[in-house]
């Protein structure tokens, strides 16, 4: 994702880091026994968007037919995960609410690229369609299934958060392994990025007395960045789940999951992952050989107190500094809110180049290049203009295995099969290498797009073609003065970055306002920079809706909405092109490609969507509003009793509407939950679901505590 390659590259320089999950023979339905894998994990969180996506678009599958099969696919693989972990004290199930503005760019990207290959991918159905009924129906079903829905504020999340709330309840009435712990569902109504918000989480229960630092976690998901904010925490009992990028071979026998379960994701390191093939199984089938892999945090961190140790300074460097300074390091290759240095690619030894130059440069920087989130703007230069030595001779290098790549595929290419699928490139989801070797091939037949290379980087003057063909310079002035607000801007948001991994959102608004980044030899001057920023507010989520979906996702949207985005009268109807430029930038696969997108102007937005706010529904305005975190506990828990004891003293008070309780829960009673409780209003119901309370909370840094209810 915004790390490609990191994952692989990491088990493969840190085999040690990885192992495999066992699992116990099924039929396994007893949540409460041992795990087999020799260790406990007290908590587990889920980045729910990392469940969803797969059980959504399966790749080499057949799609679901409807929202149920989705929701049944999504609770199944919860099951697997959860029999995997088996958490004791905590289950935590974040979907992504609404992001910050800089990840909100590369969301509009995804989807406006993913509308353009549904488009390509319905026009050969359509093809292959004579009958308008079908036509028709096929074009409802495509608009049922569009996976940009997966949005806050859509109706699809609605439902699914709806569906989660009935899922946990049922877990907790049935499965005893569910009955010892709390479940927080943070659907995608609260602001902030799932994982964000499970970091949020996990900051705040480090700052409480009572905490206990032993406390072992389980983070699943399939993002390459949840590596670093698990190095963030510097919780030394860490692992993270995710599937083994390796692959399972169909000879492979592996335990089978719950029935029905949907395969795991395969979206996250694509481009490593083994080809999918043809074969003639379901999805229970395939399932069963999906392994997945524990990628233990602490046997990292040994690693990187091997791998980056310094000599010749002073003092004995000190692990906890070194590890947030890999973290950063790592920002310049790639995350999802800034586009990466050209001349760092992680296949090319980028990680291994940064590691080295900074043990050789430390001491000469005069020390660490960070301090948590605080960054050092003289040693960050100092670094990255050592880097930027490096770039002539890494462009020269990568020049000359382009050369060697594209001489092997014009051999290819003369003994090339005389027909591919008559399928869409990009939609071809059976075997994705071959797809995109058909593409490669394409573009050295046809000399287009990045097969032109105007540029020649490493050659003389390959800057200055650089700023002009990518940033669109027209005058030298112009070039220089793009390239210093280009400078300015990346530096901001490196320092943007830092403060989001380790300390939250410090703005809302803040984005960077290019699609490329400049070259590590031109960060000149960065030490001279004031940084600051404001911290504003979120957008609502139709507001990011607007923002990030492109007119074919239209139907997400309020019908007042919807004609912004559509009708030829709009005024921001230029937000939203059907056409745009895919710029290869040098990469091999097509799906790698840079959407050439025009940045959203918020306060022309904002403006426009003022004059149609009025027209919402009630049901429209419930799912264009901020909720809550949403805990789940059983009635025979510790903490319910504490909880229905003090609601009994407080409920039918004159004065509780504007009442500001704080009440202190004992950590023994707590297991890692919040310790105060600001309450203005409290609601208390029959125990209608066999026993299981239902509490809302806020746990959101700077945010407010404001209430809780118990149903």
């Amino acid at each position: 994702m915004g790390i490609p390659a990191f994952y692989r590259w990491l088990v493969e320089r840190y085999p040690r880091a990885a192992v495999s999950v066992i699992e116990d023979e099924p039929p396994l339905l007893d949540t409460t026994g041992p795990n087999p894998n020799g260790y406990e994990f007290d908590n587990l969180y889920l980045d729910m968007n990392g469940i969803v996506h797969p059980c959504f678009h399966p790749e080499g599958l057949p799609p679901p037919k409807s929202y149920d099969d989705v929701f049944r696919a999504v609770f199944n693989y919860i099951d697997r995960i959860f029999s995997i972990v088996r958490p004791r004290k905590l289950l935590f199930l974040a979907i992504d609410g609404v992001a910050p503005r800089a990840k909100m760019n590369q969301q509009r990207s995804r989807r406006f690229r993913a509308a353009k290959d549904a488009a390509d991918e319905a026009s050969w159905r359509e093809s292959k369609i004579e009958s308008e009924e079908e036509k028709s129906t096929s074009l409802e079903q495509s608009m049922k299934l569009d996976s940009n829905v997966i949005t806050p504020g859509t109706e699809f999340m609605e439902l699914l958060s709806s569906s989660l709330h009935y899922y946990i309840r049922l877990r907790m009435n049935k499965d005893a392994g569910w009955q010892g712990i709390k479940v927080i569902l943070s659907d995608a109504n609260v602001p902030g990025e799932g994982e964000h918000k499970i970091m949020s989480y996990i900051r705040l229960q480090r700052n409480l007395p009572g905490y206990d630092p032993n406390t072992r976690h389980c983070l699943y998901g399939l993002d390459a960045d949840l590596i670093m904010l698990a190095l963030a925490t510097h919780e030394i009992h860490f692992s993270i789940l995710r599937e083994d990028v390796r692959g399972a071979g169909p000879n492979d026998k592996t335990v089978k999951c719950a029935k029905d379960s949907l395969l795991a994701s395969q979206q996250g390191e694509r481009e490593y992952s083994k080809p999918m093939e043809v074969v003639d199984e379901n999805v229970e089938d395939y399932v069963s050989r999906q392994k997945f892999q524990f990628l233990n945090i602490w046997v990292l961190r040994e690693y990187l107190a091997i791998d980056m140790k310094v000599r010749g300074f002073k003092t004995k460097a000190k692990l906890e500094r070194l590890v947030d300074d890999f973290v950063f390091m790592c920002l310049f290759i790639g995350n999802d809110f800034l586009p990466h240095i050209p001349s760092l690619e992680i296949s090319e030894g980028a990680i291994d180049l940064l590691m080295m130059v900074y043990k050789k440069e430390f001491v000469k920087m005069g020390g660490y290049l960070t301090n948590s989130s605080k960054v050092n703007l003289e040693r960050v230069e100092h670094f990255v203009q050592a880097v930027g030595f490096h770039e002539c001779a890494i462009f020269r290098r990568r020049t000359q295995m382009e050369k060697e790549r594209e001489l092997r595929f014009r051999r290819f290419s003369r003994n090339k099969p005389s027909s591919y699928s008559s399928k869409p490139m990009s939609q071809n989801p059976l075997n994705s290498s071959a797809v995109d070797i058909q593409t490669q091939m394409h573009r050295i037949d046809t000399g287009i797009n990045a097969n032109v290379d105007k540029i020649k980087l490493g050659e003389k003057g390959w800057k200055e073609r650089f700023y002009v063909e990518k940033f669109e310079a027209q005058t030298e002035d112009e070039c220089k003065r793009i390239l210093r607000n280009a400078v300015s801007k990346y530096i901001e948001g490196i320092c943007w970055v830092m403060h989001y991994y380790y300390e939250g959102v410090c703005s809302w608004q803040w984005f960077y306002p290019y699609h490329y980044a400049p070259f590590a030899s031109d960060f000149h001057g960065i030490d001279k920079l004031n940084i600051e920023f404001t911290l504003g507010k979120p957008l609502k989520p139709f507001d990011q809706l607007l923002g990030v979906l492109p007119a074919a996702s239209a139907h997400a949207l309020p019908l007042f909405y919807r004609e912004l985005m559509t009708d030829m009268s709009s005024p921001l109807l230029d937000f939203y092109p059907t056409d745009f430029k895919l710029d290869m930038n040098g990469k091999r696969f097509s799906w790698q490609a840079i959407c050439k997108l025009p940045f959203i102007e918020e306060s022309r937005l904002l403006s426009e969507i003022a004059k149609v706010e009025h027209t919402l529904t009630d049901e429209e305005r419930q799912r264009n509003s901020f909720s809550l975190d949403a805990l789940f506990v059983h009635t025979s828990h510790p903490l319910a009793v504490k909880i229905l004891a003090f609601c009994k003293r407080k409920v039918g008070h004159p004065k509780l509407s504007n009442a500001k309780v704080k009440r202190k829960i004992n950590p023994k009673f707590r297991l890692c939950m919040v310790k105060i409780f600001p309450i203005e209003a409290v609601h208390v119901k029959n125990a209608a679901f066999e026993g299981a309370l239902f509490l809302l909370m806020l746990f959101h840094g700077k945010l407010p505590l404001s209430w809780f209810r118990v149903l």
